[in-house]
């Protein structure tokens, strides 16, 4: 976020997926839950929405509150954190007005072209 001029600290936070794996509800051993706590230490806002995951099983096995919808024109950054088929379809357009003007998106899963994101893991 810092190449852009834009500050992690306090910062909206969407992450999309909270699952092991794309396009199945196992959250056992997802590593998302890293990348939330990460950003949290910076006192980060994070939300965090999965279509395939339960609300109440993500707040009672990992501590996590999805959201039902992401908001419109909201967040400083995205991470495409789990490549669902249900984020594919959405489109990167799609995808995109859920941020600001000048939101980042970071596709952990190569789930979009490398001109379309900001950076990739």
């Amino acid at each position: 976020m810092l190449k852009n001029k834009q500050h992690i600290i306090d910062a909206k936070i969407l992450v999309l997926g909270l699952t092991f794996k794309e396009n199945c509800p196992d959250i056992r051993n997802t590593r998302i839950t890293d990348i939330i706590d990460e950003l949290t230490t910076y006192n980060a806002q994070v939300d965090v929405y999965d279509p395939w995951v339960k609300k109440e099983d993500a707040q009672h096995a990992l501590a996590v509150n999805l959201v039902e919808t992401p908001a419109s024109n909201y967040y400083d950054a995205i991470i495409i954190g789990v490549a669902h088929n249900e984020f594919k379809a959405m489109g990167i357009d799609t995808i995109r007005k859920m941020g600001k003007a000048n939101v980042i998106i970071y596709d952990v899963k190569y789930l979009f072209r490398a001109d379309q994101v900001d950076g990739r893991l």
